[in-house]
């Protein structure tokens, strides 16, 4: 499979994810979809070791190409439905910091709040209902309705606290209405986390 050229654009890094990259503590990060690797490339540079998983093994090469030692790439379908639940192999791995963008599988979503380490940041962005005004994803399946990030940190079995949360039409890099979530999973029951000035 011959694998097409990168673009600026397939490396540069959200800007949510960068605001927020400084909060994860030490500890391996877990890019979720990760693409072409902009925020497992993001997460090497401060410091992380990091699992770059994605079912697109052309995408994963490409990234390995770029030979960073502390980027594992890992190819892996999550949403393969031959199973009777949702495929999570990471159990019971626990990561100091979780990234997610451009993705949605709502069966994984517990899962993902579950793998967080105690101390652990999860930084979620995606699509949210009222993208097909602007173009695909279109698909309700694929769109994340009013505040359900919210919803879904609060469901947890430990809630997480909510460090900032947007819902709204982006303009940059390309006008899509989004949802965008950054928590953190306390330490110990009943403490408050003192964070970092970002």
């Amino acid at each position: 499979m011959v694998s097409s050229p990168l673009h600026a654009a397939d490396l540069q890094a959200s800007a949510w994810v960068q605001r927020f990259a400084p909060l994860v503590g030490p500890g391996e990060v877990l890019d979720l979809a990760c693409g072409h690797g902009r925020h497992a490339l993001l997460f090497a540079a401060l410091g992380h070791d990091v699992l770059a998983v994605d079912r697109d093994g052309a995408v994963l090469a490409q990234l390995a190409e770029r030979g960073n030692a502390h980027v594992q790439t890992v190819l892996i379908d999550l949403e393969n439905d031959a199973a009777p639940g949702p495929s999570w192999p990471f159990v019971p791995q626990r990561f100091a910091g979780i990234v997610v963008t451009n993705y949605l599988h709502r069966r994984l979503l517990p899962l993902i709040v579950a793998s967080l380490a105690p101390g652990g940041v999860l930084i979620y962005e995606t699509f949210a209902r009222g993208n097909e005004r602007f173009g695909k994803p279109s698909n309700p399946d694929f769109l994340l309705v009013s505040g359900e990030l919210l919803q879904l940190v609060a469901a947890a079995t430990s809630p997480l606290r909510v460090v900032a949360f947007e819902e709204g039409v982006l303009e940059q890099p390309a006008a899509a209405m989004v949802q965008r979530i950054c928590a953190v999973r306390p330490s110990m029951a009943g403490t408050t986390e003192i964070l970092p000035r970002i």
